[in-house]
């Protein structure tokens, strides 16, 4: 295949160029398409009423006096679907108990059946012709509860004093081992040294600025489901909703338009989709819902949420024997198939990081609670690996005395190992983790630390230094993707796929990648995403939507410059390989004969050319980090602040330095918020949410980071796996971040004299606990 050098267009709006966002102007003027946006004059408007107890049967619920109420349009209980035939949610997870049963959850439907199980489950759901009359009538729904004995934390769920489901008398839904108990074992024996740590990783909540909604519209006619809703994955939305009405999946059609935020959460079909797509079938009339503030902290899936106990074994000379990591996961009510395999397996995959680590022992099991069930959440199993990994290793080297850069450059995979087969068996396709350490030293000045914490000491405040190398997976192990491109006669070429955009930018880089293959200007390319007629596949979640999507992009797009040469030379009546291409204009070479590409498209049948490509990419992405941050911390207080964050990311190729620039700093910015404020907190005899609203739940803000924040990507190392060389971005900062300031905070603690300490730190660093932490300590303050 010919393709041209790029021209100016492609040099100043392709890839490789920080191309402003097409999807901006869009927004800052408000005409963003919201699902909020979208409803129109007769739209019922939904409210559910969700469960106050952690554990209660259901006894009855009375609707007669909410029914009756002015406006009301429908009152529906999970009785009702379930007497119409709405099966349960799809659920379960392909893993077994200890005894080779199968994974045990109790079954979930789209309103509570029976029992409820955490609070905020939707137990019946009120449409009315207003918002307002949709909520009086709610508050007169009587649900008759009989409250019952609630397994309120993890603790609680080991001691099984009381039961999430008969299946599971221990209440743990299922469980997994990976690597070689035995020989790591015999390593841990031989050791010369051994370390070893408790860490919790605490829950916490994805907080997307645009909250969960759903517009659902049945067309009686055509026996149709029109649905818009605020989803990652809308091809399981829409299987969900299909397998709730009992329809085909051709039945149903979902659309995204803007989605304000998803970090995961927006990822797995929810129960309330299937019963707002009921509620319109059975009203006759569209249904709105969007989901309040509380609804959201109460219901939504929540992320991390484990305790570890992670143990390494280090010859004399610091290099890693074996690993052993041993989890309980709390998976909440409901054992969902992400949630379970997130924690799992596919942290785990990543779980010996860039680290040459030559024997594993991991038991890993996941546990139900009457709490919110968890699911992922950005990094996704991931920034829990490497915090325990990382963690680890600064812990060793302060009790080896191996100076922490040291010991990592000596435990590091090498570039003449790759590609490289970790214990888990997954491949790294490249990887250079000396190389990328080698570039953040001098970045972040480590060599002038001294300094700066002799400043901090004079101020009284403790200044530490922290840093975290690591590795992440990406591609959601979804390696196919499907695009079609269409150059119409009207001056416009048109593509859509599958992977959905999220405010992540998607849409603009892929347009520069239509740029690249066409060398047209930008504003001719339009990007269409999200519309399950248009095109189904995996959606948006791993950091794969540029990886996979944008491979496909690519490959399709040349694919359709090819197929209008043909048509060009055709039409010219030349020798296709005489044909020449560029700016949207095919000549013969030597002559003066040509056609325009828009021109060519108005000749074909439809007046366009259209092309559909699937692209499948050859393995996951495995993009890499090193992070330093510099913290201080008042002992008065325990207050911390981040003093300085400087970060290497290698990425691969870069399609928009401004796009994948704000998805390290945004992923950064939630790995800080968890190390140092946020969490979801429950009563531990009741089961009651603590942290429902932002009054309670702390959220990292702009000052919380500080100025001295500094991003670079390293592009020397393309990803061997895919087209355009490129690798997954969107969870990367997250995952170094967490780690990366609690060493800092550790390396502060024993700078200060309270070195056994450190092993101690769990997240949040609020400065309450680090406060507590230090007036247990019997050592003096420094």
């Amino acid at each position: 295949m010919n393709h041209p050098a790029p021209s100016s267009l492609a040099m100043r709006f392709g890839s490789g160029r920080a191309v402003a966002r097409m999807e901006d102007d869009a927004l800052l003027q408000g005409r963003g398409r919201y699902v909020d946006d979208l409803g129109q004059a007769g739209d019922g408007w939904a409210v559910f009423v969700r469960s106050p107890h952690a554990h209660a049967a259901i006894g009855g619920v009375d609707a007669d006096a909410a029914r009756a109420m002015d406006g009301v349009r429908g009152v529906f209980s999970g009785a009702d679907l379930q007497a119409a035939g709405v099966p349960p949610m799809a659920g379960g997870a392909p893993f077994k108990r200890a005894d080779g049963s199968a994974c045990a959850t109790p079954a979930r439907h789209a309103l509570a059946v029976g029992a409820v199980r955490f609070v905020g489950e939707a137990v019946a759901l009120v449409v009315a012709d207003s918002l307002q009359q949709a909520h009086d009538a709610a508050e007169a729904v009587w649900v008759d509860y009989e409250e019952l004995p609630a397994v309120a934390s993890l603790d609680a769920a080991l001691a099984a004093s009381a039961r999430v489901v008969d299946d599971a008398p221990d209440n743990i839904a299922c469980e997994v081992r990976h690597g070689d108990a035995a020989a790591a074992g015999a390593a841990f024996a031989r050791a010369a040294h051994v370390v070893e740590l408790t860490l919790e990783h605490q829950r916490v909540h994805a907080l997307t600025l645009e909250p969960r909604a759903v517009r659902a519209a049945w067309d009686a006619a055509t026996e149709r489901m029109d649905m818009w809703v605020s989803t990652q994955m809308p091809t399981g939305v829409r299987a969900a909703a299909a397998a709730g009405l009992g329809v085909a999946a051709e039945a149903v059609r979902v659309r995204v338009g803007d989605v304000g935020g998803g970090f995961g959460m927006k990822t797995s079909p929810y129960p309330e989709d299937v019963a707002i797509a009921w509620a319109a079938r059975a009203t006759g009339a569209p249904v709105r819902w969007t989901a309040e503030r509380g609804e959201e902290f109460a219901s939504t899936t929540h992320g991390r949420d484990l305790r570890t106990q992670a143990a390494l074994a280090l010859d004399a000379d610091g290099r890693i024997l074996a690993l052993r990591v041993h989890s309980h996961a709390n998976v909440g009510a409901y054992a969902t198939s992400s949630g379970v395999a997130i924690q799992l397996l596919i942290g785990p995959w990543v779980q010996t990081s860039v680290y040459d680590i030559p024997v594993i022992d991991f038991h890993f099991r996941a546990v139900l609670t009457h709490q919110a069930p968890t699911g992922a959440y950005r990094g996704a199993g991931r920034p829990e690996a490497i915090f325990n990994i990382e963690r680890l290793m600064d812990e060793a080297a302060r009790q080896t005395g191996i100076d922490r850069l040291q010991l990592r450059r000596r435990n590091f995979i090498r570039p003449e190992q790759m590609p490289y087969t970790n214990p888990m068996g997954q491949t790294y396709d490249t990887g250079r983790f000396a190389h990328v350490l080698g570039q953040v030293l001098p970045l972040a000045d480590w060599d002038g630390f001294d300094a700066r914490a002799q400043q901090s000491r004079a101020r009284g405040l403790w200044r530490g230094l922290g840093i975290a190398t690591f590795l992440e997976w990406t591609g959601g192990n979804a390696f196919e993707e499907r695009v079609t491109v269409e150059v119409r006669a009207e001056g416009l070429i048109e593509v859509y796929a599958a992977v959905n955009q999220m405010g992540q930018g998607i849409a603009t880089s892929l347009a520069q990648l239509v740029v690249d293959a066409f060398d047209v200007p930008l504003e001719q390319v339009r990007v269409v995403l999200g519309d399950t007629d248009r095109g189904n596949g995996f959606g948006s979640a791993g950091s794969r939507s540029l990886f996979t999507g944008g491979s496909a992009m690519h490959v399709g797009a040349q694919q359709t410059v090819q197929a209008a040469r043909t048509l060009a030379a055709q039409a010219l009546e030349a020798a296709e390989a005489d044909i020449r291409y560029e700016a949207g204009r095919f000549t013969v070479a030597g002559t003066d004969l040509g056609v325009g590409l828009y021109e060519l498209a108005a000749r074909q049948d439809g007046a366009h050319i259209f092309v559909e490509h699937t692209e499948r990419v050859a393995g996951p992405s495995w993009p890499n980090g090193a992070h330093v941050c510099e913290v201080e911390v008042d002992p008065a207080t325990g207050a911390v602040a981040l003093a300085a964050y400087t970060s290497v990311n290698d990425v691969g190729r870069v399609v928009n330095p401004t796009i994948v620039r704000g998805q390290l700093d945004g992923g950064a910015v939630q790995g800080i918020g968890q190390a140092l404020m946020e969490r979801m907190v429950y009563d531990g005899a009741s089961g009651q949410l603590l942290t429902g609203s932002l009054m309670d739940y702390a959220a990292p803000r702009a000052c919380d980071i500080g100025a001295h924040f500094s991003t670079h990507m390293d592009e020397t190392t393309p990803s061997t796996n895919n087209p355009l060389g490129v690798k997954g971005v969107g969870e990367l900062g997250t995952i170094g971040a967490a780690p990366c300031v609690v060493n800092a905070v550790a390396d502060a603690l024993a700078r200060a004299g309270h070195a056994d300490l450190c092993a101690q730190l769990q997240m949040p660093l609020t400065p309450a606990r680090l406060w507590e932490l230090l007036q247990g300590s019997e050592r003096p303050a420094a």
